[in-house]
């Protein structure tokens, strides 16, 4: 293990040290099933304990209750993969140690998949991130909101709105960060109203928590539920004191750059499962890399996402991050 540079205390792996720990499928194999079978083999079909091993091809494994063979992909975003575990643990690494995420073209290169194959992957490592189970942040916590979309300049006359000027036509994102742990929840929300962003608030912040926003007035009712502190962003006002939302913004800015200088595109339609990824991401930061590594795998338990599903109804129209 090595020191990486910015976060000194973390465990870094360097890709020498990741092929020497995953020289074979065997070997990745036994590191997906001690992270997805902590407390032993089970049926992931029925949850049963009766198995044993079996001679099956790809189904190395037999449930005596429900009669049925089964791996460590199934029951996971993995199941009905045919990508060896190997590829999938250099694809978790790969993804993990890029601040911005890896881009669909640059994995299909660097682990030898195709290209479609390689977004597939990405999309499910990303639905890992999705619909975990969060204790309230007990904050400081700052709030804040975001809209991605082309800009009206930009776009070509046919696609123009001619609806004003701001967020019209683009897609909402509110957020929340947790000073205390660093960790952030964000999600794609349909508009910014009052009821919008005070439910967003109270489903992931504890009651009388500090909460720091801007001078939305869509902000304002919070202040009979928590420590609510604003700064005034409309009169130049950024920072007084600890009132702020730096943090959420930094996090803006990170996802904003990831999509320029990484994916350059986003569909409206795959946008959440991004900004899921982003979050999650950003709250195992400090963590070692291997243990990186298995908080996604440990998530990927009970998630699935099909390639049918995921192009279903496709749409053409991406996003541009801006504002």
């Amino acid at each position: 293990m090595y020191k990486a540079p910015g976060k000194a205390y973390r465990n870094g792996i360097t890709l020498m040290q990741l092929a020497d720990m995953f020289p074979d499928e065997e070997a990745a194999r036994k590191w997906f099933e001690a992270r997805i079978w902590p407390d032993g083999r089970h049926c992931p079909r029925c949850k049963s304990r009766r198995t044993c091993e079996a001679s099956h091809a790809k189904m190395p494994y037999w449930c005596t209750d429900c009669r049925s063979y089964f791996c460590v992909k199934v029951g996971t975003v993995m199941q009905a993969s045919k990508l060896p575990l190997r590829k999938w643990a250099y694809a978790i690494y790969l993804h993990m140690t890029n601040l911005k995420g890896i881009s669909s073209m640059k994995l299909h290169r660097d682990i030898g998949i195709g290209q479609d194959t390689a977004w597939h992957l990405l999309q499910r490592i990303r639905k890992a991130f999705e619909e975990n189970d969060n204790n309230l942040f007990g904050g400081p916590v700052e709030v804040d909101e975001t809209y991605v979309g082309a800009r009206e300049a930009n776009k070509h006359a046919s696609k123009k709105l001619h609806a004003g000027r701001g967020p019209v036509g683009k897609t909402a994102i509110v957020g929340v960060k947790d000073r205390a742990t660093g960790e952030i929840e964000a999600e794609v929300v349909e508009d910014t109203t009052s009821e919008t962003l005070q439910n967003f608030v109270l489903e992931r912040a504890a009651f009388g928590a500090t909460v720091y926003t801007d001078d939305h007035k869509a902000y304002s009712g919070l202040r009979y539920i928590y420590d609510l502190e604003t700064v005034k962003h409309s009169a130049a006002e950024y920072v007084r004191g600890q009132a702020h939302t730096n943090g959420i913004e930094s996090f803006w800015a990170t996802l904003k750059r990831a999509h320029k200088g990484v994916y350059h595109k986003m569909s409206v339609k795959h946008l959440h499962r991004y900004v899921a990824d982003f979050a999650g991401r950003q709250g195992i930061r400090n963590l070692d890399t291997m243990e990186q590594m298995g908080r996604v795998v440990d998530a990927m338990a009970g998630k699935f996402l099909t390639y049918r599903t995921l192009v279903a109804g496709n749409e053409q129209r991406v996003v541009n991050l801006s504002g």
